[in-house]
């Protein structure tokens, strides 16, 4: 699994998932901060991670967009906040929970972290 992570998650986060040999980069990593939702996307999709994020509204709706356009994408990974707290505590939850699916292939999918699984 190849994952970039939103701007809202910490680089901790990525830094976890490193080290359970997970490749995960925070878009200021790959040089994306502040760049728009679309854009995020399409440069995930371009490199071929799936997209981690709490934005569900926004990151549907333009995933949803490609794929209507007949652009793919490598998923989108949605960790509410109400779930999932992106503080230094929570780290360890959401690392679980992704790790869970590390062989799924997440193309073209929007899936929800739940617990230590993804349904969706």
């Amino acid at each position: 699994m190849k994952l970039l992570l939103d701007e809202m998650y910490p680089p901790a986060l990525a830094e976890a998932l490193r080290a359970d040999g997970i490749e995960a980069f925070t878009v200021v990593e790959r040089g994306l901060g502040g760049r728009s939702d679309s854009d995020v996307l399409a440069a995930a999709a371009q490199d071929g991670y799936a997209l981690l994020t709490e934005n569900v509204a926004d990151l549907a709706r333009i995933a949803a967009e490609r794929l209507t356009a007949g652009a793919h994408h490598a998923g989108v990974v949605i960790a509410l906040s109400s779930r999932f707290s992106r503080r230094p505590t929570g780290i360890p939850k959401i690392a679980l929970a992704i790790r869970a699916w590390v062989e799924e292939d997440l193309g073209d999918r929007l899936v929800y972290l739940h617990g230590v699984g993804i349904a969706g």
